[in-house]
């Protein structure tokens, strides 16, 4: 893992882990990089002093990447987990990805299971049934109920609008 302290084109500072610089590139260049202040995705890597040990000592302490925070169901989601924050990094990835899923699904509420089964069973029988996106909520039996049943579906962390 690396880490680089990045700044965004509006000039704020934040800091990120990767896995290697090419990894860094990559995100950037996809738009994945996004900076939690203003959401801007035009992110640079800022110079940074390498740790490097005096001869003949090792390293006192390697620096290592944050904890993996826990993910709750959508329906239990929040911006706290509960080891602490979530890094603002992550939040702002989030917020990106609940847009994407709002403007390109359909909001289903608390039909979410039936609708899923209804898309799945119409396009096995052959029917002509559009296939679309949807998102909703559903209970941790409803989802393990739709798995079981070979129906694919994603849980996602569901954070508030980046614009609340």
């Amino acid at each position: 893992m690396i880490h680089y302290t990045l700044r965004c084109g509006a000039g704020h500072e934040f800091d990120g882990w990767f896995k290697d610089s090419a990894g860094f590139d990559a995100q950037a260049k996809a738009g994945f990089v996004q900076c939690p202040v203003c959401g801007g995705t035009e992110v640079s890597k800022q110079l940074m002093a390498p740790a490097i040990p005096k001869k003949g000592r090792t390293r006192a302490k390697e620096v290592a990447p944050p904890p993996p925070v826990p993910v709750k169901p959508p329906a239990e989601a929040s911006t706290q987990a509960t080891t602490g924050p979530v890094p603002a990094q992550l939040v702002a990835l989030l917020q990106r990805m609940r847009a994407e899923v709002e403007k390109n699904c359909e909001y289903v509420g608390k039909d979410f299971a039936e609708m899923a089964r209804k898309i799945h069973h119409e396009a096995k029988e052959g029917e002509e049934t559009e296939r679309r996106g949807i998102y909703g909520e559903a209970s941790d039996a409803e989802a393990q109920a739709l798995q079981e049943e070979g129906i694919e579906i994603a849980r996602l962390p569901w954070v508030p609008p980046a614009d609340a």
